[in-house]
């Protein structure tokens, strides 16, 4: 009888590229590519929060300038800048500016976020958008809008003078300086005390009812008690704004000679002649450690705010209180505040960059003229600056949403043994001045190989720009990535994706509606900046806030005013169009 031989068992294929099965990457250096990503994502962060931060303290402890040969290391910076330079009357000015700013910042917002989130107030839900809008006003724009209105010739001024001869206000002083100040802050506070508000439970507020507590006695007794760490928060945040602003010390400070901080480091190192470098870099250093410091107090006082969580798991029914009458005087308030504080400065503003003189003695219909207007676009460097703005903050929002989302996804979604690190990184910059980032960076360009190509180019600005921004970005971009389920990253890792191609894939995409958010949150701000470009802009490189602060230098108040209509307008259209992009993401996602 014959035997058959069973045939041979075929060996597995091997799956080729395109295939079903696991894919197959790339290695370098015997790792996989998503251990590049984030070592990559890592020192780029590093590199770019730490390059204006060295050349600083190097530069505070040097004799000679950093670009400079020779030199040695010295002290003598801090003791010339402690005891020859005045700097102890600057000191004392820039505190009280920073606590009459914070002062009357809260004064304002906390009322009007009780009265707008927790009573039933006329037309409330409106009142709060129109409350948000001067976010998107440059203060520094603000700043020329209440001289031209309360100014020493401004219009208003003019008119009480003529009336009763007489002015209440001086815009000249450390009072008026921080109430212009205050007046640009109060929608960052609202806005930290309305969403506290609206996002807690009134379990609390309904039990208070139960045993006979009226609307007052509910507000004085619940409602502001637990708005401590949302004010204290925005307290501290006014306060090292008000520390490190620029434009109110320059437009208001320096003509009744009146010095801050940062007026002091741009006195030093634009205005002066021949810069004292070191004394510069020393200030510069000072005003740093100020700046961190106050973050750190920040974050140690919010420490035990658990305390006042009002949010659970269970929550109840809003319940609007009803204050009465209170309600009309309540209206009256947060009505002056927008129409005298926001609105009449801005109309004015712009009602000056139409005439060629805005005084109450004449009717402004007869000095209507586009001149204004034809000076910026008759000069080639006024029209650039416009120009220079748009791209540098339409790139500067591309690039530092898309880095921004690469920064989350790799601190957020991976298990990089620094994504710790590399969160605080991240959000450091927002304790920098935007000042101190101009000066920084001006020396980390002139310090390195090459930097000289890059200093006072549009490029300097989006770097510099961007590292300010980048903070804002994680915050926007963080939020919605927690909301993100990790079951879809293990599926993806199930089918057999690294972790790039499960962010490229799945999570970039699931974030584009955060993206556009972010992408107008840091137009936004770029748009307005001009602080780091004070030393960084070169003479084809000036922003609109440059260019603002040199013709109002040169008197050219029309011109200025022609100038922030303009900038205006841009950023009420481009606000206007990403809203109706980002609301259309939405709604088709919801779909």
């Amino acid at each position: 009888m014959a035997t058959q031989t069973p045939p041979a068992p075929t060996p597995p294929r091997t799956l080729r590229a395109g295939e079903l099965g696991t894919p197959h990457y790339r290695r370098l250096f015997g790792a996989g590519r998503e251990v590049t990503i984030h070592w990559l994502t890592f020192l780029v962060t590093a590199a770019l929060v730490l390059a204006p931060v060295l050349p600083i303290l190097y530069q505070s402890v040097r004799n000679q300038p950093l670009y400079a040969a020779g030199g040695a290391f010295t002290l003598s910076n801090y003791v010339h800048l402690f005891t020859e330079a005045e700097f102890g009357t600057i000191i004392l000015n820039t505190l009280l500016f920073a606590v009459l700013t914070t002062v009357f910042a809260l004064a304002i917002a906390i009322p009007m976020a009780i009265l707008l989130e927790r009573t039933k107030f006329p037309a409330a839900r409106l009142i709060g958008q129109v409350l948000r809008w001067p976010i998107y006003i440059s203060p520094l724009v603000l700043a020329f809008g209440w001289i031209v209105v309360y100014g020493p010739a401004g219009f208003l001024t003019t008119a009480l003078r003529q009336g009763m001869g007489w002015v209440p206000w001086n815009l000249y002083s450390l009072p008026g300086m921080a109430f212009v100040e205050a007046v640009a802050q109060v929608p960052v506070a609202y806005l930290f005390c309305a969403n506290a508000l609206a996002a807690s439970d009134t379990s609390l507020e309904n039990a208070a009812r139960t045993v006979g507590a009226g609307p007052m006695r509910i507000l004085r007794s619940i409602v502001v008690p637990m708005l401590r760490p949302p004010v204290l928060y925005a307290g501290l945040l006014i306060f090292g704004t008000a520390v490190e602003t620029l434009s109110i010390p320059l437009i208001l400070g320096q003509p009744s000679e009146i010095t801050l901080f940062s007026s002091f480091l741009y006195e030093q190192g634009i205005d002066a002649v021949s810069p004292d470098y070191g004394l510069l870099g020393a200030a510069s250093t000072f005003m740093l450690v100020t700046t961190v410091g106050l973050v750190v107090v920040q974050a140690r006082l919010l420490k035990h705010a658990q305390r006042f969580v009002s949010v659970r798991g269970k929550a109840t029914r809003s319940n609007l209180l009803d204050i009465g009458g209170w309600k009309w005087a309540g209206f009256a308030f947060v009505g002056v505040y927008i129409v005298f504080g926001a609105l009449l400065p801005m109309i004015a503003l712009i009602m000056r960059a139409f005439t060629s003189l805005l005084t109450p003695l004449v009717n402004p219909l007869n000095l209507l003229t586009l001149d204004n207007f034809r000076l910026i676009f008759s000069y080639a460097p006024y029209t650039e600056s416009i120009t220079n703005s748009i791209t540098v903050a339409f790139i500067g929002a591309v690039a530092v949403t898309v880095f921004g989302t690469i920064v989350v996804l790799v601190s957020r979604r991976s298990d990089f043994r620094l994504a710790r690190l590399l969160e605080t990184t991240a959000q450091s910059p927002h304790a920098v001045p935007g000042l101190i980032i101009g000066i920084g960076f001006f020396w980390a360009f002139a310090w390195m190989p090459g930097g000289d190509a890059i200093r006072g180019t549009l490029l300097a600005l989006v770097i510099a720009f961007g590292v300010r921004a980048l903070p804002s970005a994680y915050g926007a971009i963080s939020p919605a990535t927690m909301q993100l389920g990790s079951e879809l990253d293990n599926a993806a890792r199930v089918a057999g994706a690294d972790w790039w191609r499960t962010v490229s894939r799945i999570l970039l995409r699931l974030l584009v509606p955060a993206m556009l958010a972010s992408f107008l949150l840091i137009w936004t701000q770029m748009i307005r900046e001009y602080a780091p470009a004070m030393f960084l802009a070169g003479a084809e490189s000036q922003v609109i806030g440059t260019t603002a602060i040199d013709l109002w230098t040169q008197g050219e108040t029309g011109s200025v005013a022609a100038l922030a209509t303009l900038q205006i307008a841009v950023t009420a259209v481009v606000a206007g169009l990403a809203g109706l992009l980002l609301k259309g993401k939405k709604e088709k996602s919801n779909a």
